[in-house]
């Protein structure tokens, strides 16, 4: 039919274009082209894979293919690999006690700390004390880091790595407003309870042996603390996490 037609030309035009434009940025020697298509434009990445372009990644509304014109295997860099989560385990140092909850989508009702994943262009600690309000309705500080685990081919996370942080927090509020959509149950535990309970998780129970130590012995023994340093990047910031240095050291010159 005549629609089918127009469309057919309008694709070969497409493609003509296409190729001209690979065979000049070619002469020209770029050695490679980074293509964005918007969502409602993606019948041109049919033509664009038939030049060689592949997938580089997707979002909600676009989609970026990309094309080596250089020698070799192609050096341009991958994607984001690894998902980041990010919980909060808030200790009233008064009490001794500390905030869990049971997710009420899980088929093992066991307890653990409150956290999810962290936004893009989210701190870690920021991280950590926004799910724990938005699970708990109790308000934190960030104080540190306490454990990190590295998995690969996480179920959860499409099959890529995980990464999963657990921070220590202050509790500026006390009261429990738990969300009933996301948690089944969420208490204040006493800390030695929760490190002694067989009604948790593996990395649950770990990390809280490791902060019953520190609340007992001092948390310079257990926290990797973070300093804000100015980037090589004008105007920009990064976050440096590690264990707390002696203050003769930090003041070399």
């Amino acid at each position: 039919g005549k629609g089918k037609g127009v469309a057919a030309s309008l694709t070969l035009l497409t493609l003509l274009s296409f190729a001209g434009s690979v065979a000049q940025w070619r002469e020209e020697g770029h050695i490679a082209v980074w293509l964005h298509v918007p969502i409602h434009q993606s019948s041109f990445v049919a033509v664009a894979a038939s030049q060689g372009f592949a997938f580089h990644h997707a979002e909600q509304g676009s989609s970026t293919l990309t094309l080596w014109l250089g020698e070799g295997p192609s050096r341009l860099p991958g994607y984001a690999t690894h998902q980041l989560g990010v919980a909060g385990a808030v200790l009233d140092e008064s009490t001794g006690k500390v905030v869990v909850v049971q997710d009420r989508n899980r088929t093992i009702n066991a307890w653990k700390f409150p956290g999810g994943l962290a936004n893009p262009g989210e701190d870690i600690g920021d991280t950590a004390v926004r799910e724990v309000f938005e699970e708990t309705g109790i308000k934190s500080e960030f104080k540190s880091i306490l454990s990190i685990r590295q998995q690969h081919q996480h179920p959860g996370a499409f099959g890529k790595s995980d990464m999963y942080i657990i921070c220590r927090l202050q509790p500026s509020s006390f009261a429990i407003s738990f969300c009933q959509q996301e948690c089944l149950k969420c208490e204040w535990m006493d800390l030695d309870e929760l490190a002694r309970t067989e009604h948790t998780t593996p990395i649950t129970s770990s990390v809280a042996r490791l902060l019953l130590y520190g609340y007992r012995e001092g948390f310079d023994k257990i926290d990797i603390t973070m300093r804000e340093l100015p980037a090589v990047y004008t105007g920009l910031f990064y976050k440096l996490y590690h264990r707390e240095l002696p203050e003769s050291y930090r003041n070399i010159t």
